[in-house]
């Protein structure tokens, strides 16, 4: 493994790639999804995340909802150059910002009216109850996990996923596995989550099975082996069963090489009655 293999942007939310590479000590997993977990090290990157700034990166999460990497990276970069450089506070500069020119220079990103209005409402609120962004990372990164989750889950257009991101990739908190349409997808697939668990279901049950220091990489690469191998309407399975680096640890749940088809695991499960 490379000393940090990770692409230098998207897959952690930001220009440089970002975390600090690790080196895990092997041995034997007392789980099936910390087998997988493992597996998906060895074959990316261990990484620890952690000390990107908390108000940039809850922007990043939020201008990544509903699209791609490809898609919401420029329109993360074209704020930062029009909002985020000239060394003031970002919260008070999105807090005063026209909400027609923050949509304008945000709109690679798709749903920019949407996601304009609640950057804007987001800068406002965190401006009043923390006094701006350098207090609001000082919170995400000394505060309690569970309170800083809750007040980020408190805050209107913020889900798990962006809280869960916020607390990995700015708080560098362990045990911390955002789930998106990837993790959400590839877990249920592989069994480690129950066919009809809901993203936060997935998330209960793989920070349970999975130790907490690779929880970080463990999120990161399994949305890129979700990018390459796993994915969504193709899996690498239906072409060659042996092209998956994951199959002797996948129950293939809605996944059926012999016929070519594909469904979602909660359509399997409830088809067998099961």
């Amino acid at each position: 493994m490379a000393d940090d293999p990770e692409p230098a942007r998207n897959i952690s939310g930001g220009t440089d790639g970002g975390g600090v590479a690790e080196t895990f000590e092997p041995g034997e997993a007392a789980t099936r999804a910390e087998a997988v977990v493992d597996r998906l090290g060895d074959r990316y990157w261990q990484k620890t995340y952690g000390g990107r700034d908390g108000f940039e990166c809850l922007v990043r999460t939020i201008l990544s909802q509903n699209t791609s990497d490809k898609a919401s990276q420029p329109a993360h970069d074209a704020l930062m150059e029009r909002f985020g450089s000239d060394g003031a506070d970002l919260a008070e500069t999105l807090a005063d910002a026209d909400q027609q020119r923050l949509a304008e220079t945000i709109q690679p990103a798709g749903l920019y009216n949407q996601k304009s209005e609640t950057i804007v409402r987001l800068s406002e609120r965190i401006c009043e109850e923390y006094g701006g962004e350098t207090e609001f990372d000082e919170f995400v990164r000394t505060g309690d996990p569970a309170e800083v989750r809750e007040a980020l889950l408190d805050m209107k257009g913020v889900g798990p996923k962006t809280a869960d991101c916020v607390l990995l990739f700015a708080g560098g908190r362990g045990g911390v596995f955002p789930v998106d349409t990837h993790v959400h997808r590839i877990a249920r697939r592989l069994g480690l989550a129950p066919a009809d668990a809901d993203h936060e279901g997935v998330r209960e049950h793989i920070e349970g099975d999975v130790p907490a220091e690779k929880c970080g990489f463990g999120h990161t690469a399994m949305i890129q082996f979700g990018r390459e191998y796993c994915k969504a309407r193709k899996p690498a399975c239906l072409d060659d069963p042996e092209a998956c680096p994951m199959a002797d640890l996948c129950e293939q749940v809605g996944v059926y090489p012999d016929s070519g088809e594909i469904e979602d695991p909660a359509d399997a499960v409830s088809a067998s009655g099961d």
